[in-house]
């Protein structure tokens, strides 16, 4: 089985983030160039490469860079994927009450499964209290959030330290029944994730994109060695192809018991998917 927790389709309501200031940069320093496809087309890329389900993050950045994804195109998106797409909403913090009344509007009307945030580009840590309203509500409705957190590449008046692990490390403590994903692996912080996902029952990371960074073989290690039930296969598609990401970790050193549990047990387990 494998699961990616982290891959968007190609349609125009995605793609147009990279005309944003916060993304432009990052676009255009990477050298990528997103074509416009389908989600069936995205599905189709999926089944050629064994992927059997990935989770859509929703994203709203509103507030601080006037853009967001209306999450009824993320329950669309859900709907066009033949049973293999899980929607998480994107809500933001700043909008305090209507931000918990979207979690739970979406996941009650509009069956998404859980929440994603991005503390940098809301430009508050991750344990802001601002976050912590929305972070009992999904305690309450047993549902997991996935908080952005990588470096940032070129991405301005950001700062990556907003959603550094020690920031989540509280978060986790004053919250341990909440189901915590970081994505991108908080890099480069990296020993700092896996040790703040090995204190913690319930958080998780994966770390897409940062496969090939300095020092990312200790998540390999980490997952190897102390977290083997908390790392999570991702591959950021679509800035990242689906048979170059699941080739790549075919390549990374995990045991043979571990591999199985990266590449998709640990999701199913997280997200509920018999096995």
């Amino acid at each position: 089985m494998i699961i990616d927790f982290r891959a968007r389709p190609e349609i125009e309501e995605f793609a147009s983030i990279t005309q944003n200031p916060i993304f432009n940069a990052f676009v255009q320093g990477r050298g990528y160039d997103i074509t416009r496809r389908t989600t069936g087309d995205m599905v189709d890329d999926m089944q050629r490469n064994g992927i059997d389900y990935a989770v859509v993050e929703g994203r709203d950045i509103e507030t601080t860079f006037q853009w967001k994804m209306d999450n009824e195109v993320i329950a669309r998106i859900v709907r066009e994927g033949r049973g293999r797409l899980i929607g998480f909403c994107g809500v933001d913090p700043h909008k305090g009450m209507d931000a918990v009344r979207e979690v739970v509007r979406c996941h009650r009307d509009l069956g998404l499964r859980g929440v994603s945030m991005d503390p940098y580009m809301h430009k508050i840590p991750a344990d802001d209290r601002r976050f912590y309203p929305i972070y009992a509500k999904c305690v309450e409705l047993d549902i997991p959030v996935v908080l952005t957190a990588g470096w940032a590449f070129r991405m301005p008046g950001v700062v990556v330290d907003d959603a550094a692990p020690r920031h989540i490390d509280r978060v986790a403590t004053e919250f341990p029944e909440l189901k915590l994903v970081v994505s991108h692996g908080g890099y480069p912080y990296v020993r700092e994730m896996i040790v703040t996902a090995y204190r913690h029952r319930n958080v998780y990371f994966e770390w897409s994109g940062m496969e090939l960074r300095p020092w990312a073989d200790e998540y390999v290690q980490g997952a190897n060695e102390l977290v083997h039930d908390k790392a999570l296969f991702a591959s950021a598609f679509p800035f990242f192809t689906f048979d170059t990401m699941v080739e790549r970790y075919a390549g990374l050193p995990f045991k043979p018991e571990v591999r199985p549990k990266v590449m998709g047990l640990n999701a199913a387990r997280l997200l509920g998917i018999p096995t």
